[in-house]
């Protein structure tokens, strides 16, 4: 079954504010294996010349899909038959603990591919004060039956 390609184009303001802590970041890092000491120490993030612990630079994976923009039925979407396509970030500046960020996503493409769906989706990440951080793009496949 083909996505609901009136969703193209369509914006996702995240609902509230995503606070970025030093637990969430190493808790990231610990899932990808990144034992970096910049991800998990105050003191060496600052050595390294960062006012705070750094997020991995995948942790933007967090914000852009841990949001309900793709869970409506209309759209047509089925989860169980997902896999992650690929996924790249622009950045303005790394993101890091204390920040207070809110998000965009916006699905920004579909097509198909064969039997297969491919959903592109596009997430602007800012601090609550309108500094524009980063962009996440993620492509995510739907596997035919």
């Amino acid at each position: 079954m083909a996505l609901n390609r009136d969703f193209i184009g369509r914006a996702f303001p995240s609902q509230e504010p995503y606070e970025i802590t030093r637990v969430k970041i190493k808790e990231f890092a610990d899932a990808i294996g990144d034992l970096n000491p910049i991800y998990r120490d105050q003191d060496a993030a600052k050595a390294a010349g960062h006012p705070d612990v750094l997020a991995p630079p995948t942790f933007p994976i967090v914000l852009a899909l841990g949001g309900d923009s793709l869970d409506d039925p209309e759209l047509g979407l089925n989860w169980a038959m997902v896999v992650h396509g690929e996924q790249r970030f622009e950045y303005r500046r790394p993101l890091r603990a204390g920040d207070v960020v809110t998000t965009e996503s916006t699905i920004a493409g579909m097509r198909s591919i064969g039997r297969n769906e491919r959903l592109e989706l596009q997430t602007v990440i800012t601090t609550v004060e309108g500094e524009h951080v980063c962009t996440a793009h993620n492509v995510l496949i739907e596997r035919g039956a």
